[in-house]
């Protein structure tokens, strides 16, 4: 059964267009007359604690406001869950502390421990400058000793143009798990059509899950970024498992881990400029 979760806070912004720069160039790469820049952020947010183990969304809330990113994908956010993020709506208080369009998947989603209450939930969150005009949270594959996994899709109106925007987490402990779940989202996506993937997938570039991925998508660090592309662990990171692909529909000019915000959570963030022709 699909879950929908749609919350959102009105905002919209018209895309313009834009010259964006290569990461190393001298000078602006012109874009195609007529086509969009969008900048987009992967960003595991560890519930929203820090590797310095303290509990902080407004910390979370400025690395994004300070990237400039048009569209988030969230991973490990809480939605009334625990004492760990004090019972906080976080999809909620970061979309009001950013001033953006806000869906939520539940992926895990229980009872309140009383009757009255918001229920337990966990997942995977989008938030967007750009208009959301519907969304939905697909369950994943998973093996009976693992923890549930979604797709959380979300249709944008950037400017006219119809972009998803796909953020998920795959499974932290089992390869066949992450297998099943890559093969899972390449099904459901729209290949041919404007369509980011993104989120904290678990697993290092040319292992299997990822491959089936990128035979069909764009690997926007590939495509865009230099060096390792590192973002886990925070402190001295050796792991690229943080990721964002796009369909054809979009060139990455850039891309880039934002290595300078280590406490916010024990993940880096993963920022792309994608221009998107009209």
């Amino acid at each position: 059964m699909l879950r929908r979760t749609l919350l959102t806070v009105p905002l919209a912004l018209a895309s313009s267009t834009l010259a964006v720069a290569p990461a190393g160039a001298a000078g602006p790469a012109p874009a195609r007359p007529g086509a969009r820049v969008l900048t987009v952020m992967t960003f595991n947010i560890h519930h929203g604690e820090g590797s310095d183990g303290v509990l902080d969304l407004e910390r979370i809330a400025a690395v994004i406001r300070d990237s400039g990113a048009d569209v988030i994908g969230l991973q490990e956010v809480d939605r009334h869950y625990s004492e760990r993020s004090d019972w906080a709506d976080q999809p909620a208080e970061l979309a009001d502390l950013l001033g953006m369009h806000v869906v939520f998947g539940a992926n895990i989603d229980r009872d309140p421990p009383v009757s009255g209450v918001q229920r337990i939930q966990y997942g995977t969150a989008i938030l967007s400058r750009h208009p959301i005009l519907e969304s939905e949270n697909i369950p994943l594959f998973r093996s009976p000793d693992q923890e549930q996994r979604g797709l959380l899709r979300a249709s944008l109106d950037v400017a006219g143009t119809p972009v998803d925007v796909c953020c998920t987490h795959l499974a932290a402990s089992s390869a066949v798990d992450r297998l099943e779940q890559a093969r899972q989202i390449i099904e459901r996506i729209d290949t041919d059509g404007a369509t980011i993937l993104m989120g904290d997938l678990n697993a290092r570039p040319g292992t299997p899950e990822i491959q089936i991925i990128d035979d069909v998508l764009v690997d926007t660090w590939d495509a865009a970024g230099h060096g390792t592309g590192a973002t886990y662990p925070v402190q001295d990171p050796d792991a690229r498992i943080d990721d964002i692909f796009v369909t054809e529909s979009f060139r990455p000019v850039r891309a880039m881990v934002l290595a300078d915000v280590p406490e916010a959570s024990d993940h880096l963030p993963v920022l792309s400029q994608l221009v998107l022709a009209p």
